[in-house]
């Protein structure tokens, strides 16, 4: 690869690491060609791009956008979750493939600009979705809005009983 091209790949992956707001690194190792497809199809759908990058390259990159404090985790074969604002249903493709692939394994990840270890971004993975959270939310103000219904009605009752 040539100076020339190597400036161009840095360019645009940092202007790919400037639209992200979340970045995921992983460790890729053990993953065929095949499996590295489908894991990309899965996160396109969940509107993230997973990239292989050449570990200089992207230290490079990294500090050419001021996010150096996750460049040391490139070492070896990496790749890199490209997040926009929701960083929820990349994080439970990756656990999802991970559980049936056993690959590929987060090293770090930057969320909203602060670094989680893989332990965070593995309980994002596991979180119900929104419209589930949303289901739950309503369900338990509801749960509120019978119990506060049951005491107006007894206290209806108490003074009806009281004046007779």
């Amino acid at each position: 690869m040539s100076k020339v091209e190597r400036q161009k790949t840095v360019e645009a992956l940092s202007e790919e690491l400037g639209s992200a707001t979340n970045i995921y690194v992983t460790d890729f190792s053990g993953l065929s060609v095949g499996k590295i497809t489908e894991l990309r199809r899965r996160l396109r759908a969940a509107g993230a791009r997973y990239v292989v990058v050449k570990n200089t390259l992207a230290r490079r990159a990294l500090a050419a956008k001021r996010i150096e404090v996750i460049s040391d985790q490139f070492i070896g074969p990496t790749g890199l979750v490209l997040v926009g604002a929701d960083p929820l249903p990349a994080a439970k493709v990756l656990g999802d493939f991970a559980k049936e692939h056993q690959k590929p394994t987060v090293r770090i990840g930057l969320v909203d600009g602060k670094p989680v270890d893989p332990a965070y971004v593995k309980r994002l993975g596991e979180l119900p979705s929104r419209d589930v959270l949303l289901g739950q939310l309503v369900g338990c103000l509801n749960g509120v809005l019978y119990q506060v219904v049951g005491a107006l009605e007894a206290l209806r009752e108490q003074r009806q009983a009281s004046a007779s």
